[in-house]
């Protein structure tokens, strides 16, 4: 039975941070999918079992019962949509789906047919995401060749929040080192392809930093925060 502890709720899969039993938390950086204030509605939280950043960046096909394990025990505690703090667990999407009788959204990538569709046929997406080597073509959900061309992937790997996610525990969130990382690389693909109209964030840390790179970069940027708002203001 539905617990009414937590009334329609958003149900996040949250990935291990390593942290010491009975340890608190770091406070979630405003903006951030864990940070109450970011939504008007609620939120709560279940950790995956095993899933850490680098297996889930890598693509770890035996995580998925813990992602399907995770998101019911959200449903059961009154979720009425599910996401997740990591774009790339996007490669379980069509289980989790299938698991609970609720909208999933595990990944803003999920938008990116969509975003494509509302630009000129010139206009390219820069697709900004946590590791760009780990960001295959499968995950784009584009099959058209044509438009495949106007997705242009770039990652912030080898920097200081790539680093600092892979540690156990993982330390609190950097948010100006996420905010230059992100910037520097908007600027190297936007010097290659002047054609970037808008901006999509796989990353689910980087809604922190969407308001100043709207500012900087002068474009639509999307996240995941926003796909979670569409699929919470089509539930009951």
């Amino acid at each position: 039975m539905t617990s009414h502890l937590a009334p329609r709720s958003l149900g996040i899969l949250h990935l291990e941070r390593g942290l010491a039993p009975g340890t608190t938390p770091p406070a979630p950086a405003p903006g951030s999918m864990l940070n109450p204030a970011t939504f008007d509605f609620p939120i709560i939280s279940e950790t995956v079992a095993g899933a850490w950043v680098e297996n889930v960046v890598r693509g770890d096909p035996t995580l998925e019962p813990a992602f399907i394990a995770a998101a019911r025990r959200l449903v059961d505690r009154g979720a009425v949509a599910i996401s997740s703090t990591c774009g790339f667990s996007v490669r379980h999407q069509s289980a989790v789906a299938a698991s609970v009788d609720v909208p999933v959204v595990m990944s803003s990538l999920l938008l990116l047919p969509t975003l494509l569709a509302q630009l000129p046929p010139r206009a390219k997406i820069a697709v900004l995401t946590y590791d760009s080597t780990y960001c295959s073509e499968d995950l784009l959900g584009i099959e058209n060749r044509s438009e495949r061309a106007r997705a242009v992937i770039g990652g912030i790997e080898g920097g200081k929040f790539w680093h600092d996610e892979l540690k156990r525990p993982a330390p609190p969130l950097d948010v100006a080192a996420i905010e230059a990382d992100v910037a520097n690389c908007i600027e190297r693909l936007r010097s290659t392809h002047p054609e970037i109209a808008s901006i999509l964030f796989e990353c689910a840390a980087f809604p922190i930093v969407a308001p100043a790179i709207r500012r900087i970069a002068k474009l639509p940027v999307y996240c995941v925060t926003d796909l979670c708002r569409l699929a919470m203001a089509s539930t009951n």
